[in-house]
């Protein structure tokens, strides 16, 4: 394993921890909630959805959290700005940890930051995201929100590789600055199905030269492989297996590993990620878990 050069950074949200060398902290499992066709949405555009079965999700995740010290943030997803305000309204009453606006737009996403600004919400909120294409509109609601922490997503469609990803980390944190954020979560970007192995170097390049926590969404390339040729379900279960838990082993903090309903397969693949590279660090390094909730002092005692 390696230790980072650079001192990084571990911010806090909501009392979870993000960040700092590897073996310190516990990556943190973000799944996302209300996405298009997610089952348990009955009306996207109002807003209306199975509050049971909703329920049930968000205290399955926590369950999660318990048993493998994976700590969890629910990516809140939505298309439509009127719809917003149910899904953060029945999260936020549901779930004690941060959640994430991730709107399709920026109509909704600049609905769900207004929104969270008005009812004392945004402390325990993550924007999702600031890219380089972010408007200034869009900057303003976050300011005006009162927002502190934001998903920096390094989309740089015109140089997608890895030296193209960290080419905007410094136009990307000018842009949060701006907008009021303080706290600075970097997402390196998939843009492929071969992309799992360009975004977990990027991890270690953006942690090693810049100190801030960071991670991806690398299930989102096992999906664009998924549309364009047959798998089956063990073979796609395997695959997001191997692709969000790549980033890990290179020092990511967190990993957006898709639906809610993969929680189980998730917390299970990435504590176990955890725990060997927190035992090799402690090793190598006398690097040690900053909390007894680790995935190490869990995993292994099912």
């Amino acid at each position: 394993m390696f230790k980072f050069e650079k001192e990084q950074k571990i911010y806090e949200i909501a009392g979870v921890k993000i960040g700092g060398q590897l073996g310190q902290t516990p990556t943190v499992l973000i799944g996302s909630i209300f996405y298009h066709k997610h089952k348990i949405v009955k009306d996207e555009v109002k807003g209306e959805f199975d509050k049971e079965e909703c329920g049930k999700l968000l205290a399955s995740a926590m369950e999660l959290k318990d048993k493998t010290g994976n700590p969890v943030i629910v990516d809140v997803c939505c298309s439509y700005p009127q719809a917003f305000q149910k899904f953060i309204d029945f999260v936020a009453e549901n779930f004690n940890g941060p959640l994430i606006i991730d709107g399709t737009t920026a109509d909704a996403r600049i609905a769900g930051a207004k929104y969270v600004g008005e009812v004392g919400l945004s402390e325990k909120v993550i924007y999702n995201s600031i890219t380089p294409h972010t408007k200034e509109d869009e900057v303003l609601a976050v300011k005006e929100a009162g927002i502190k922490s934001a998903i920096l997503l390094t989309l740089n469609a015109k140089n997608p590789t890895i030296a193209g990803r960290l080419e905007v980390v410094d136009e990307l944190i000018t842009l949060a600055e701006k907008s009021g954020i303080e706290k600075f979560f970097v997402d390196t970007t998939v843009f492929d199905a071969p992309d799992p192995g360009p975004v977990a170097k990027a991890v270690y390049l953006v942690k090693e030269r810049y100190g801030l926590p960071a991670g991806a969404g690398t299930h989102n390339a096992v999906d664009r492989w998924k549309a364009r040729v047959k798998i089956s379900d063990v073979e796609y279960m395997l695959a997001s297996t191997v692709a969000n838990v790549f980033p890990i082993v290179l020092g990511a903090d967190f990993i957006l590993y898709g639906p809610i309903e993969n929680a189980l397969h998730a917390h299970f693949y990435c504590a176990l990620a955890d725990a060997y590279v927190a035992y090799n660090m402690i090793q190598e390094y006398g690097i040690r878990p900053l909390t007894r909730e680790h995935p190490l002092f869990k995993v292994f005692k099912r």
